[in-house]
């Protein structure tokens, strides 16, 4: 199983948003990120300074933020949370890979 983690930002003031966005996600983007491999998935929240760091757990060598061959599913959620979050052209979200320093069992 390999780690992954990110960092996201969010937009000032979109906080319960966000929040009611996801606690409403899709069963079907839900379902897709598991088949791709995606497992204990969490999103953490620094209120301080409005960045969202994410933590994953892929079976395979994707993860949830890969931009290549990105599905119709993924790229609906994108377009609908690109107006409060920093996104790229194609509404990715911006996503910074972080390197993992140290790991305990």
């Amino acid at each position: 199983m390999k780690r992954f983690a990110f960092k996201m930002y969010l937009k000032p003031g979109c906080e319960e948003e966000y929040a009611r966005r996801h606690a409403a996600i899709w069963p079907e983007l839900k379902q897709m990120i598991k088949d791709s491999g995606v497992s204990n998935y969490s999103i953490f929240w620094d209120k301080e300074t409005n960045l969202l760091f994410a933590y994953q757990e892929c079976s395979k060598e994707t993860n949830s933020q890969d931009t290549d061959n990105v599905d119709p599913i993924t790229q609906k959620w994108w377009d609908m949370m690109a107006d409060i979050m920093d996104t790229n052209k194609d509404n990715s979200p911006v996503s910074i890979p972080l390197e993992e320093l140290f790991h305990m069992d």
